[in-house]
């Protein structure tokens, strides 16, 4: 019995030995995974509209501006679909790593979660807002011929004839949902006017309806008209945001022409897939800090209309989050609905 006894300790002291070292092992293990280089791998970021567009334009500068800063080359995929849900639930559902990105917009991040009658991801808790790119104000613009003809100049002249012909107006959109039809349906709300919406499959062809005289206005993103504006094949007669837009800083904002409360912006980000580590989110914020201070990427965004921001990645979560607030009662509003 003695010698079972002294035999069972021994072997005893054995596994205790083992088990010691063995974990000791791991905890440097997971020391040395914690502390290793990152990234050690190409990035992917995802775009979920077409390419050609300004956000994709945008993406794609602002990966070569920061390759030289991560020191790995950063994979830029359209996956379009859905409005842009499709692609922004690849990256919510990535592994927490920072190896994907997504270019979030103010569709998939505020607008989607309450005109979509479900959606597969959470645009507050799903993601790790990385980094503000780009702020740029809508603008109404009118068929020019239209406006002489009917010698409307400002928005308080197109709520007058709107007001004395309802029904007879229309205007145009990229499409049921989009922000310029939630900002044509804010406008009859609060300006108390009937028109008629006219969705069109993208902004282009809203915009060639509305070159063409099919619809009398809309409101479009400025970085897309701001061309049609410059040659005057357009009319702008105010811009959706809290403040002018350095572009166009002769065009008031829709609440300086009367209407109030009035801010339907465009904006868009990059974010990450929620869980990766802090460290890891704080590099890719300085590196793309970094490439937004860049001339070519200024003067890029200068042309777009945007107005400079630099938030932190809390700020820029509490934004998303006051913007997610806003759009709730804006497309409760509009009455869109997508199934």
């Amino acid at each position: 019995m003695l010698m079972r006894l002294n035999y069972l300790r021994r072997h005893l002291s054995v596994a205790l030995v083992l088990l010691a070292t063995t974990g000791a092992a791991q905890r440097v293990g997971a020391q040395t995974t914690s502390n290793a280089p990152w990234p050690v791998k190409p990035v992917r970021m995802v775009v979920p509209y077409p390419p050609g567009g300004p956000l994709d334009t945008m993406a794609r500068l602002l990966a070569e501006k920061i390759r030289g800063t991560l020191g790995q080359p950063i994979i830029v995929e359209n996956k379009p679909g859905a409005g842009g849900n499709l692609g922004a639930d690849l990256v919510a559902k990535a592994n927490p790593d920072g190896y994907t990105l997504v270019m979030g917009a103010v569709a998939t991040h505020a607008i989607n979660p309450w005109l979509f009658a479900s959606i597969p991801y959470d645009p507050v808790t799903d993601f790790a807002p990385v980094a503000l790119v780009a702020s740029v104000p809508n603008v109404l613009v009118v068929n020019k011929d239209f406006a002489q003809k009917n010698k409307i100049q400002s928005l308080k002249d197109l709520i007058q004839y709107a007001s004395q012909h309802p029904g007879k107006l229309n205007y145009g959109s990229g499409g049921s949902g989009s922000a310029g039809h939630l900002a044509g349906e804010f406008l009859k709300a609060k300006a108390q006017i009937d028109v008629v919406h006219v969705p069109y499959q993208g902004a282009s062809p809203a915009q060639l309806a509305l070159l063409s005289g099919q619809s009398d206005f809309m409101f479009d993103n400025l970085a897309a008209s701001a061309a049609l504006i410059k040659e005057g094949k357009v009319l702008p007669l105010a811009v959706t945001t809290k403040a002018r837009s350095g572009l166009l800083p002769e065009v008031p904002t829709v609440e300086q022409a009367g209407v109030t409360p009035f801010d339907i912006g465009t904006w868009f980000g990059v974010f990450t897939t929620a869980g990766t580590p802090e460290p890891i989110v704080q590099k890719l914020h300085s590196a793309y800090q970094q490439a937004l201070r860049d001339p070519e990427v200024i003067e890029r965004l200068n042309a777009m209309g945007s107005n400079a921001m630099s938030l932190t990645t809390a700020q820029f979560a509490e934004m998303v989050k006051q913007e997610r607030d806003k759009y709730k009662e804006i497309v409760k509003i509009s009455g869109a609905q997508v199934n």
